[in-house]
């Protein structure tokens, strides 16, 4: 095992003494995983009857048996060990600041059965979940962030494991993961908290289209702004969500299914929604170009399914895959021009979700929809994440 450089003199200290070893540490330790798991009777995966049908699944409704639960505690070290138990109610003080500051980021994984052998269970490219987590951590002040991804991933893959009887069989079908930190401080004041809790859901999910591919329509036209330079746009944290409910409420009243969020005097593209956004244009000199927001700026949320898309495409070799800068001037000369040829959203739930339509400054600019780019993008990545197709190293990973 590589241990982090953060973690690498609390472990190797453990190692080189195993009398002394403890339970709290400045990093996650997988060894040190505790169950305490429901009696076959008691859990609902082991009485088919009472389980949902998977054609019935709704996002986010129904959950697996058990949890995981990683308790940070400065007062006694850091980290303690990881348990998984039975899926349960929190118990949290009214004062803790994740309820009262926002101390609260968390993010979307899934597991996966190969369509080949249901007992060949996977993860796609968890690490950079775990990075990401990391990081938002980070950016919330919250001690611990710099804990062993690899230790927290394997906390996970063995809750996986506990739990695959609820990842439904079939491609399109999934479990799917919510790692959550919370701050659990018990007092009222804004500073760094003394106390978290990471903790990790699951909840069987069924395929985003259950009947085909529906493209949506967006709207840039709203006083919002979903983030901004300098703000927590790249951090996938609680507060970047409930800010936009209003807006995209407002949106749908006029017929629209989600915002396509732009900033500053250029009106810049950055997210469509909550997932990223790409753009496949003809260019002036016939040449075909993939495009996506740039990260730099800080305000965008750096999506697994956005990077594996990019690397993706870059290895057809077949054209242009940039990151960089658009304007939604740029997409309507583009759209005049007959050289808009498709565009998509990208995320965790649905994969690619395809765009017909963008409403800006009053103008509805029509988007071809589905274009071929979006199916093979859909279906090579599903394929990889299903065994179905041999991906890059690393992208599907067995547990």
């Amino acid at each position: 095992m590589v241990l982090s450089p953060a973690c690498r003199p609390v472990q190797l200290a453990r190692l080189a003494s195993s009398a002394t070893v403890k339970t709290a540490a400045r990093c996650i330790n997988s060894s040190s995983l505790q169950t305490s798991l429901l009696p076959p009777s008691q859990r609902l995966a082991s009485n088919p009857s009472k389980m949902p049908p998977k054609e019935q699944l709704q996002f986010g409704r129904v959950f697996s048996d058990h949890m995981l639960t990683i308790e940070y505690l400065s007062d006694k070290g850091g980290w303690q060990a990881p348990k998984i138990g039975k899926f349960e109610d929190l118990k949290l003080s009214p004062a803790a600041s994740s309820l009262h500051y926002g101390l609260q980021c968390f993010e979307g994984m899934k597991a996966y059965k190969s369509v080949s052998d249901p007992s060949d269970l996977r993860l796609f490219r968890p690490e950079l979940n775990m990075k990401r987590l990391s990081n938002s951590m980070h950016r919330l002040s919250k001690p611990g962030y710099d804990f062993d991804r690899k230790e927290l991933i394997e906390c996970i893959s063995e809750l996986v494991r506990v739990d695959q009887d609820w990842i439904p069989t079939g491609e399109g079908y999934s479990l799917y993961i919510r790692p959550t930190v919370i701050s659990t401080h018990p007092y009222l004041g804004v500073t760094t908290p003394s106390s978290l809790l990471l903790y990790v859901i699951t909840s069987p999910v069924g395929p985003y289209y259950k009947s085909g591919f529906a493209p949506v329509r967006l709207t840039t036209d709203t006083e919002y702004v979903r983030a901004w330079p300098g703000g927590t746009g790249n951090a996938k944290v609680g507060g970047n969500y409930a800010p936009t409910m209003l807006a995209a409420d407002e949106a749908a009243k006029r017929g629209y299914d989600q915002i396509l969020w732009i900033f500053g005097p250029n009106d810049e593209v950055t997210e469509v929604g909550a997932m990223n956004v790409f753009f496949l244009l003809r260019k002036t000199d016939g040449t075909k170009e993939l495009v996506t927001p740039p990260l730099t700026r800080g305000d965008i949320l750096p999506g697994v399914t956005r990077q594996s898309i990019i690397e993706l495409a870059q290895t057809w070799n077949e054209f242009e895959v940039s990151e960089r800068t658009i304007t939604l001037p740029e997409i309507r000369e583009a759209a005049h021009e007959n050289r808009l040829l498709e565009a998509f959203g990208a995320g965790t739930a649905a994969v690619v979700t395809p765009i017909s339509c963008i409403q800006y400054k009053g103008e509805d600019i029509d988007i071809p929809a589905t274009g071929d780019l979006t199916r093979r993008v859909f279906k090579d990545l599903m394929g990889i994440q299903y065994g179905r197709i041999e991906g890059p190293e690393g992208w599907s990973v067995r547990i």
